[in-house]
């Protein structure tokens, strides 16, 4: 939705910034989760099939609830997905450092990107003419 400036410009409403974070930690951790698939299956530590299945169900299932970060439940859905991403260093160890560290971003993307849209809220009614910082 565009809102007119005074000087005849037009103004963008800004997306959320939590949705926007979690939403490309997800869609990093699917890469991950494929690259981690890919030494899984060069390291033959399964049959084949459960590999690919595994991996590759992981890897969209992180894409598909991308799209769902805006809706009820989608952090939630998110979190426990972080918890199965992790457990993948069961099977590739490296999975447990990585996947910790997605676990970590996971839960500064849901802090800062929730104080983020707490502080625009704020400015946007302290400031209700303004078209924004």
């Amino acid at each position: 939705m565009s809102s007119a400036v005074p000087d005849g410009q037009a103004v963008r409403r800004k997306r959320p910034a939590k949705p926007q974070f979690t939403q490309t930690i997800l869609i990093l951790e699917a890469l991950l989760v494929f690259f981690a698939t890919l030494v899984a299956y060069g390291l033959r530590l399964a049959p084949v099939a459960t590999i690919w299945w595994v991996g590759g169900s992981l890897a969209v299932m992180l894409v598909l609830l991308s799209g769902f970060m805006s809706r009820p439940g989608g952090y939630v859905a998110g979190s426990i997905a972080q918890v199965l991403v992790l457990a993948g260093g069961f099977f590739v160890p490296m999975m447990f450092v990585i996947g910790g560290i997605f676990v970590v971003l996971w839960l500064v993307a849901l802090q800062l990107g929730g104080r983020i849209d707490r502080e625009r809220a704020e400015y946007d009614a302290a400031n209700p003419g303004a078209v924004g910082p």
